[in-house]
């Protein structure tokens, strides 16, 4: 193997370097002990499903083409999936370059295109993955005797320590599977990603043995791929880092519908296809009786329509269950159906503009000749976009500080063929201290604890690789040139980065022009629920 790709999800130096004091990693240690290491800057935005694409294309995501975890037709969703990558990833590279390639649990690879070696999806992929060869997912799961790309969801039959325990199984089955298909196709390029060392904080905030856990197995597992296969080259990379939040939820929406730019409705209008997650309908006997006709909807939704027709909202009524200690349990129990037919929602195709999705980071205009229903003039696009960032560029925290340190047109960070299907403006919450959320009712609420920060980290070692070498200024694009390099092929010059100077690298070169895969709907409403378990589905 000439050059391995270790992918740590939310890795950053305030978590690493604790547990290197400790003796906790001694592999992962080694590494960047022995090679050249530094702070890696992510994109904004610095979330998963967008930022891992960005890692293995070298490109922006105006270029690549998947901006969130959610693709968007009109006002309308989709989790995306590998159709949604429009550039050319390291793997497809390699193949050009007649190298073998592995990838085992790559975020958003789902389905692979064909190459010359194996990819077992990860990330927003299905439980039963499409995986290349086909075939190839039942040969591992004989070979290791299970394989999952996804922990046992709370609602399963495992919770608590026992779902934990399935956290430290997925990372063994990640190694050994990349093991097992290393030593089956001998590739030059390997590229193996570990995503339970940022769920874990999401899913587990503060508990820090947990961390020390999971990264405990997720070392010992590198231990054994670098023992097996190897390699030539390690790179280790991160998507973004994580930390604490200690500011506060902005809802977004709620400021601009106090300012005139969004507009709201009942009764669930405002969501025709948005965050629905497929209710269970409730049983003739759970309802009390037979239906009474109105249009088929269960009394328990007409109930909390009939509710908010009289200002009853969810917002409010919610703020009064957890007084009473039961929104847990309504959480659970009451159909999605119902909270949002008590819901204040944002009205998409009256709005002038709205926050559509928190982990975008930004606010997309409701354009004419755009989208759908677009209720601003193409020609007042510049002044309502700049009205938009003046706006979200004053507001402040109940403290009295700057809930953004910076608001700015998409093009700052977004650019290339695709960028107008993202956001129209960028919002960045200062020191990334502030969450966001697509939710109106009061303007501020609890962040989660932990959340995404943008200083992931990078480390190069090998014998072609300069340990001396400063790595200040890396940052997420400039990982794929990178890699390239150490396989002794030239980067693409479309790439937004370059190759980082511990590495010699030829100099970058045109491709072909890509040829995307045809786009294909994901559909898959376990996935929705996961998405939704950890806060990225409101």
């Amino acid at each position: 193997m000439q050059t391995l790709l270790v992918g740590l999800d939310a890795a950053c130096f305030p978590v690493l370097r604790p547990l290197f004091e400790d003796g906790d990693l001694p592999h992962l240690e080694s590494v960047f002990e022995d090679g050249a290491t530094g702070e890696l800057e992510s994109q904004i935005p610095p979330w998963t499903a967008s930022a891992w694409p960005s890692l293995y294309t070298g490109a922006n995501p105006g270029k690549h083409g998947v901006f969130d975890f959610l693709r968007f037709d009109g006002y309308d969703w989709d989790i995306v999936n590998a159709t949604d990558v429009r550039e050319r990833t390291l793997w497809e590279y390699a193949d050009d370059a007649g190298l073998t390639s592995v990838v085992v649990n790559a975020p958003v690879t789902s389905p692979p295109p064909e190459i010359d070696g194996a990819v077992v999806p990860g990330y927003l992929a299905s439980e039963d993955p499409r995986c290349h060869p086909e075939g190839i997912l039942d040969d591992v799961r004989e070979e290791l005797g299970d394989y999952r790309v996804y922990a046992r969801r709370e609602t399963d039959e495992r919770a608590g320590d026992d779902r934990f325990e399935d956290y430290l199984e997925l990372a063994r089955m990640r190694g050994g599977a990349f093991r097992y298909l290393a030593d089956r196709f001998d590739p030059e390029f390997g590229f193996v990603q570990f995503q339970k060392t940022d769920a874990v904080f999401h899913d587990y905030p503060g508990d820090h043995e947990k961390v020390r856990a999971i990264y405990r197995e997720v070392d010992e597992q590198v231990g054994e791929i670098l023992a097996e296969c190897d390699p030539d080259t390690v790179v280790v990379a991160s998507d973004h880092g994580m930390g604490e939040y200690e500011g506060h939820e902005f809802r977004v929406n709620q400021f601009l519908r106090e300012a005139g730019v969004v507009e709201t409705t009942t009764g669930g209008q405002g969501v025709p296809s948005w965050f629905k997650i497929k209710d269970e309908q409730l049983t003739e006997g759970e309802r009390g009786g037979d239906d009474d006709g109105d249009s088929g909807r269960p009394l328990l939704e007409r109930l909390a329509a009939t509710a908010a027709s009289v200002g009853i909202t969810y917002q409010r009524g919610k703020a009064v269950l957890e007084r009473l200690g039961l929104a847990e349990f309504v959480g659970r129990h009451v159909p999605v159906g119902a909270v949002f037919a008590a819901s204040d929602a944002v009205d998409f195709r009256a709005s002038r503009a709205y926050l559509r999705s928190p982990s975008e980071l930004g606010v997309r205009l409701n354009l004419e000749g755009r989208d759908p229903d677009g209720v601003v003039p193409a020609g007042e696009y510049e002044r309502v976009r700049d009205e938009i960032i003046s706006l979200l560029s004053n507001a402040t925290t109940p403290e009295g500080t700057p809930v953004f340190e910076e608001v700015v047109a998409r093009e700052e960070y977004i650019y290339g063929p695709y960028a107008d299907e993202a956001v129209d403006l960028l919002a960045v919450p200062t020191d990334f201290q502030h969450s966001l959320s697509a939710l109106v009712g009061e303007e501020f609420g609890d962040p989660e604890p932990w959340n995404h920060k943008p200083e992931g980290v990078v480390a190069l070692a090998g014998d072609a690789v300069d340990s001396d070498a400063d790595l200040t200024g890396a940052h997420l694009f400039d990982v794929a040139p990178t890699v390239l390099a150490t396989l002794g092929l030239a980067p693409a010059d479309l790439m937004d980065g370059d190759a980082l100077s511990g590495v010699d690298a030829p100099e970058p070169r045109s491709y072909p022009e890509y040829d995307p895969a045809t786009q294909e709907s994901t559909e898959d409403e376990d996935v929705a629920e996961r998405l939704s378990d950890l806060g990225y589905l409101e």
